[in-house]
C-alpha cells in the first residue's frame, strides 16, 4: 500500500519554520529537537524537507537551536514568504 502525506495539524499560537537538510540527517536532526524539552514537533515533509513547529512562546529558542544546528548540518531555511502551504 502507497504511502499518502497529509497536512501537518498545526493550530493557533504556533510557529512553524520550514528547513531542507540531508534525508540522512533527519533522523539525528529529529533526535536533538526532541531531546529539547518538548521544545518542537517536527514534521517530514519527503526526504529532508521539513516542517518545525513549537510554541510561540519559545519561537526564540527553537530560531537558535535551528540556527545551530542547522548551520553544522548545513540545512537551507526555507524564508515564511515562501511557505506556499505545506503540501504544495
Amino acid at each position: 500500500m502507497a504511502r499518502k502525506s497529509v497536512p501537518s495539524c498545526i493550530g493557533e499560537g504556533m510557529v512553524v519554520r520550514r528547513l531542507v537538510i540531508r534525508a540522512c540527517d533527519v533522523v539525528f536532526f529529529k533526535g536533538l529537537v526532541e531531546a529539547s524539552e518538548g521544545l518542537a514537533a517536527v514534521f517530514a515533509e519527503s526526504g529532508g524537507d521539513l516542517t518545525v513547529a513549537a510554541p510561540a512562546d519559545r519561537a526564540v529558542e527553537l530560531d537558535a537551536l535551528l540556527d545551530e544546528v542547522g548551520g553544522e548540518l548545513g540545512a537551507v531555511r526555507v524564508a515564511a514568504e515562501n511557505l506556499g502551504p505545506p503540501h504544495s
